[in-house]
């Protein structure tokens, strides 16, 4: 039997998560969803998921003389071709994940949905219902690792809506029970707790929640109370992982887990917009819009990312389709990359796999006037960050990014006062970046700790010597510590201050860090340290990949036939140290070609007055 939606309901409430104590603190969404509600404002016409009847037709027609929409078309109609081809999918997992399997999934009915969508062509609902029955004959969707689940049930409930009924009756009841079997119900544990991710703060919130969504959308005529109290517990949850962007856009997880959180929060506002009328407060969530200037300041002009936490190096050359939601709500030309969509058929990689959908956003385009991306921007919060560039039209490709945060943030690292370097389509100084998840799990690596004393921090790309920041004693930084933004001044040489203390502790009695663009092509790096009876040895340290040679004033970086010159101002007695890190300490660390720590050491007792002022100043031609 059945228990009543209000019943449940309130025993939600009595459960007492954790994100239940943040609630007072944590802007809300819209959440009117029960049964009644369901019944009485779903869209009831297929499909209602991104697309309907109405973006529909306007897609089709801007067809016939938009060129971006032109260029993308194209290619997911040859996607959809080969896919034919490609055997279909076998549940095989990569470790303790299925994701890989859900992700191709996805992309398949994006590709060949969209193409449905457009043509209705026989041989291509037939290729879908092959597809759906594949997954759907899957043991399970893999639920002990549920971002499986929740892209394979975005996918199947896409395949359900964009053939809007067209599938075989037999393969839509499986379809539907499956999305309720293996996507919905193991959401909803036997012992009545709310699993972490419906209440985290991480992209596990925005991905698993939206694709509960889609799976409650998709299913609501056939169980409207399981569809109805799910889609209330997604809406009430998101707020945890929304609020994370505030209170200026930064995405404390970095650039490429900003494109995966972010594309299920934009799947999710375009579905609840098209299934509801409404997308219950998505957009104007505090932040959210402004995350679109984070993304876009992410990308770097030689084509990298600002690569802080785990974040991938560097971009795809394919155009941005989720800044293109922001583009296209907003009207700002900034965040539409007009060129690299109409490149999409020169470009090798696949598309995203969720480019069918974003078709439909990407004919709701509408150039308006657009605030321009400042030269110079902070972002606050709990992985705070400064970026400084040199425009769009800078001869020299200036461009600088410095962060504060913490080890304990979602995806961080001990990395707090680190920065990155560019000048001349050359990154001086680097961030190391992320490494494969699998490789370290499958032998036994505990990746995921972050206490002060968890395996994690053994690794270069997690700890604090294997970024351009300050450390004391050789020691690491505390992950509990929070390095945060003291001061911001912008124009034509901006500054930025952090205060480096929490995450030195009571190795120093305090620190901070002000990076200064003192020209168009230089960076000075000033750090204030006063000493406690603890200090033994100040680090001053930059991560480079450049060769590196000795100078009477510090160091003459070159690379890629350009040169660097860094000047130790503060100490010009003290020698630079270079310390090779080709191979890596660890055979477990990322390794990477020319890898090496520049180094400024400072013993603590040829500090007078127990105060002491680091300056180095990184300068090109």
């Amino acid at each position: 039997m059945k228990t009543p939606f209000s019943i449940l309901l309130s025993f939600f409430f009595l459960m007492g998560t954790v994100g239940f104590a943040q609630e007072h603190s944590i802007p809300k969404l819209e959440n009117p969803i029960t049964v009644e509600y369901l019944k009485k404002n779903l869209w009831k016409s297929q499909p209602r998921l991104v697309y309907n009847s109405g973006i529909l037709k306007n897609l089709k027609s801007r067809l016939k003389t938009d060129s971006v929409l032109q260029s993308m078309h194209a290619v997911i109609l040859e996607d959809a071709d080969a896919i034919l081809d490609q055997p279909l999918l076998k549940r095989e997992l990569e470790g303790r994940r299925l994701l890989a399997v859900s992700r191709e999934m996805l992309w398949r009915i994006n590709m060949l949905g969209y193409r449905y969508l457009m043509d209705r062509e026989p041989r291509i609902l037939d290729r879908i219902n092959e597809e759906v029955l594949a997954v759907c004959g899957f043991s399970d969707w893999n639920p002990s690792h549920y971002l499986d689940v929740a892209e394979m049930s975005t996918a199947v409930a896409f395949a359900l809506d964009w053939t809007a009924g067209d599938l075989p009756k037999s393969t839509q009841d499986l379809a539907k029970k499956s999305l309720i079997e293996k996507g919905i119900i193991p959401s909803w544990p036997e012992n009545g707790q709310s699993p972490s991710w419906a209440y985290g703060t991480n992209n596990w919130n925005q991905v698993c929640n939206g694709g509960m969504i889609a799976a409650s959308i998709a299913i609501a005529d056939l169980d409207p109370e399981l569809a109805a109290k799910t889609i209330w517990r997604a809406l009430d949850g998101l707020p945890h992982s929304l609020v994370e962007y505030g209170p200026d856009g930064v995405y404390p997880e970095g650039s490429t887990y900003w494109a995966y959180g972010t594309s299920f929060s934009v799947i999710t506002a375009a579905m609840l917009e098209t299934a509801f009328g409404q997308d219950f407060g998505h957009w104007e969530y505090p932040g959210f819009q402004e995350s679109a200037v984070f993304r876009t300041l992410a990308n770097a002009p030689s084509g990298w990312y600002y690569n802080f936490a785990d974040c991938g190096d560097q971009r795809s050359e394919g155009g941005d389709v989720i800044l293109a939601w922001f583009a296209a709500k907003s009207g700002n030309p900034h965040f539409f990359e007009k060129k690299r969509f109409l490149k999409a058929s020169q470009i090798p990689d696949k598309l995203f796999r969720l480019s069918g959908a974003s078709m439909a956003w990407l004919s709701q385009y509408q150039e308006e006037d657009g605030e321009k991306v400042p030269t110079a921007w902070k972002g606050e919060g709990s992985n705070p960050v400064v970026i400084f560039t040199g425009g769009e039209d800078d001869p020299h490709g200036y461009y600088f990014g410095g962060k504060g945060g913490r080890g304990m943030v979602n995806h961080g690292n001990m990395d707090g006062g680190s920065f990155i370097f560019e000048l001349n389509g050359v990154r001086w100084s680097i961030d190391p970046g992320n490494q494969n998840y699998h490789e370290l799990e499958k032998v036994g690596f505990d990746l995921w700790g972050r206490c002060q004393s968890c395996e994690r921090w053994t690794l270069l790309t997690k700890n604090n010597f294997g970024h351009s920041t300050i450390t004391i004693n050789d020691s690491l930084h505390r992950t509990d510590g929070l390095v945060t933004l003291t001061d911001f001044k912008d124009g034509t040489n901006p500054e930025a201050t952090f205060d480096l203390s929490p995450t030195l502790g009571d190795l120093v009695k305090s620190a901070s860090r002000k990076f200064v663009k003192d020209s168009p092509a230089s960076i000075t790096i000033e750090d204030e340290i006063e000493i406690s009876e603890k200090t033994q040895l100040i680090t001053w340290q930059m991560m480079t990949i450049a060769d590196v040679e000795i100078a009477e004033y510090g160091a003459i970086l070159t690379q890629e036939g350009k040169s660097l010159k860094l000047e130790n101002l503060s100490h010009p007695g003290l020698s630079i140290s270079v310390i090779s890190l080709d191979p890596a300490p660890l055979a477990l660390d990322r390794q990477i070609e020319g890898l090496k720590r520049i180094e400024i050491r400072i013993p603590a007792w040829s500090i007078e007055d127990g105060k002491t002022q680091i300056k180095v100043r990184l300068s090109g031609e």
